[in-house]
């Protein structure tokens, strides 16, 4: 079985969010149930990193799309991936979808485009003479027109769109339809069309074969009308016709604490004077004064969605109780600069660095008593998996994914509403954990215990590729 893996990020080369740590375990996990291909856009994080880059297959210019290159190389342990080579397209500064200062890049329309047409040629063996798909597996709205570049072609190749998250779309004025050399017949209510723009999600949505999420919960959620970003009509009839499916993502197994490199100091289970080696080292790190009061982690991207905003409305209250706050991510700069300020304030008690580092966050999990993941919706999650198996016990919002892999009261804490009354709710009964020894112990050892391998999604989408296949 020969599936292309089309996406934008993976841990390897670059990651901006979750998606890059699943493009690099899923394939990986897949390894010995299919011969599974990444493609990647050629940033230049991703050329540099690369050994050996050999040329296998050109794509002409298309609409007003460049054309361009498709090398071919493996990571270090042999995964092959191919690469879309464009400079023009991608090697610019930044990160893979805007500029330094947050802003898309205004001709994502043609990045992404270009991105999906190559795939669809890729996958039908026309770039490299060796080799062609029998499915296609697509990630988000980047590569979502895989599957429509598929159909337009003529193509009987079956599609797979992993939704990673609903609210990004990649919606565009129409004239894009031209410039990604669309065909005109496809701009309509059953197409791209979306509210008089071109939506590359809801082009995967009408013309995969089959789509899934990443998890059952998130699933159900956004054939509704509070989580489905307009799209939930159109994702119920999929669903109906049970062609909706989610599987939840796992964790990879290096995130053990007991050998974990990047610790002040490994533990396990019960070993609790490593866990508070961990913490004291944390406080060091963010200049932190000396407590014996619960450290409160934050790693996430820092948007609307992850619910900030609720960190920054509790910080005082979790303060006054005596804990501590340590964050670490990036995002919208309003709210960079809001945990900035807050640090200012309270510099004893509220530690913060802006930009994702894999270590940071590794120790982050290690040195805190408590995760705080009050996000509006989550898809999936994989902080409060992390959380999890490092000890930390997540506090998290009860929708999609934190729903599923969170247990209350046992390897941690859900609230029922994005608000700041429930969240708090969460953080008291935390603290009311973290006063008594034996309850924190139980918890903590029933959190480690989990289980958060890949192996069982990998066997669910191996299946799924092959039903797909079949039909």
């Amino acid at each position: 079985m020969k599936v292309l893996f089309v996406t934008t990020e993976m841990d390897d080369f670059v990651r901006v969010g979750g998606l890059g740590a699943v493009s690099a375990a899923l394939p990986r996990a897949l390894r010995a149930r299919a011969d599974v291909r990444v493609l990647l856009p050629g940033y230049h994080d991703v050329v540099e990193r690369i050994i050996h880059l050999e040329i296998v297959g050109e794509c002409p210019p298309k609409a007003d799309m460049p054309g361009c290159k498709l090398g071919r190389a493996a990571t270090a342990d042999g995964v092959p991936v191919y690469v879309l080579l464009c400079p023009q397209l991608y090697e610019r500064p930044g990160n893979p979808y805007g500029d330094e200062q947050g802003n898309d890049w205004p001709d994502n329309d043609i990045r992404f485009g270009r991105l999906a047409s190559a795939a669809a040629e890729l996958a039908m063996g026309r770039l490299d003479r060796n080799w062609a798909a029998d499915l296609v597996h697509a990630n988000d709205w980047q590569a979502a027109l895989v599957p429509a570049y598929l159909a337009w072609s003529g193509a009987r190749l079956p599609s797979i769109l992993t939704i990673h998250n609903l609210a990004y779309q990649g919606l565009f004025a129409r004239d894009s339809l031209r410039r990604i050399g669309a065909p005109e017949s496809s701009f309509h209510i059953d197409g791209l069309e979306f509210y008089d723009k071109l939506s590359f999600l809801k082009g995967g949505l009408v013309y995969a074969s089959h789509l899934t999420t990443v998890s059952a919960t998130y699933a159900r959620e956004i054939t509704t009308q509070e989580f489905g970003c307009g799209l939930e009509g159109l994702l119920r009839a999929r669903s109906d016709a049970k062609q909706l499916t989610g599987i939840l993502n796992g964790i990879d197994e290096s995130w053990d604490p007991r050998i974990c490199a990047q610790l002040a100091q490994p533990f396990g289970a019960g070993d609790w004077e490593g866990k508070r080696a961990n913490a004291d080292n944390l406080r060091r790190q963010f200049g932190l004064a000396v407590s014996r009061g619960p450290i409160f982690g934050l790693v996430a991207r820092l948007v609307h969605q992850k619910g900030i905003d609720l960190v920054l409305s509790v910080a005082d209250e979790i303060i006054q109780y005596g804990g501590q706050i340590i964050v670490t991510g990036s995002g919208e700069p309003a709210l960079e600069q809001a945990l900035v300020d807050a640090h200012r304030r309270r510099p004893d008690a509220i530690g913060v660095k802006i930009g994702f580092d894999d270590a940071r966050a590794r120790r982050i999990f290690a040195g805190s008593d408590f995760t705080l993941m009050p996000s509006r919706f989550e898809p999936c999650g994989l902080s409060q998996m992390y959380a999890q198996r490092f000890g930390s016990l997540p506090i998290g919002h009860q929708t999609g994914g934190l729903a599923e892999t969170i247990t209350d009261g046992e390897t941690g804490f859900l609230f029922s509403k994005p608000s700041i009354e429930s969240f708090l709710g969460g953080v008291r009964r935390a603290f009311s954990a973290f006063m008594s020894s034996e309850r924190l112990d139980s918890m903590r050892r029933s959190a480690m215990a989990r289980s958060f391998s890949w192996e069982l999604p990998a066997a669910c989408y191996s299946a799924l590729y092959r039903k797909t296949i079949s039909v």
